[in-house]
């Protein structure tokens, strides 16, 4: 029987974003998978966390291509960026609470391109007027992460219904972040 990577890891990122703290036996078992064959395949947790920090990478840069954020205007990019970035939001909220994929010097580049890209929507945003300039656009792509990140933890908690998700996002960003006509 050929093991199926991706689904190894999509199996891995729903229960570790349910369940952070979960062991390799665990991850296993929800996978469908004997724990030698695992180990196989990622020699420990630290390998299973940075092959699950590449698919985040890859989901939300094709959620980014998807969204089309050169188009209309910014806040209807935002909200096809945070509609396209949904359903890994789980995954995304797990990565970025797992401290060792952004200490030393082996942070991956791909977060990188990612907050150039982001950033690059907010700085587009800035210079057409439709948001505030007092922020800058690094804290904004934070805030982002930040609040989609919270967005799904909420809706797994059940605190915030699923349908909830992109509305309260958007207009939390949006109401911070549009420039007033004082501005």
């Amino acid at each position: 029987m050929t093991l199926d990577r991706e689904q190894v890891l999509r199996s891995a990122a729903a229960l570790l974003t349910r369940k952070s703290t979960a062991t390799m036996d665990e991850v296993a078992r929800a996978a469908g998978i004997g724990r030698a064959t695992l180990h196989r395949h990622f020699a420990g947790r630290d390998a299973l966390v940075r092959a699950l920090e590449e698919l985040g990478i890859q989901e939300v840069e094709a959620a980014l291509d998807a969204a089309g954020l050169d188009e209309g205007t910014s806040e209807e990019a935002l909200r096809r960026l945070i509609a396209a970035v949904e359903p890994g939001a789980g995954l995304l909220s797990f990565l970025v609470t797992e401290n060792q994929l952004f200490e030393g010097e082996q942070v991956n580049e791909g977060w990188n391109r990612l907050d150039a890209r982001v950033a690059a929507f907010f700085r587009r945003g800035q210079e057409r007027g439709e948001f505030r300039l007092d922020l800058t656009p690094a804290w904004l792509t934070e805030a982002l992460y930040g609040l989609v990140s919270s967005g799904a933890w909420a809706v797994q908690a059940g605190r915030v219904a699923s349908k909830d998700f992109q509305y309260m996002i958007v207009e939390l960003l949006l109401g911070g972040a549009r420039r007033s006509v004082e501005q």
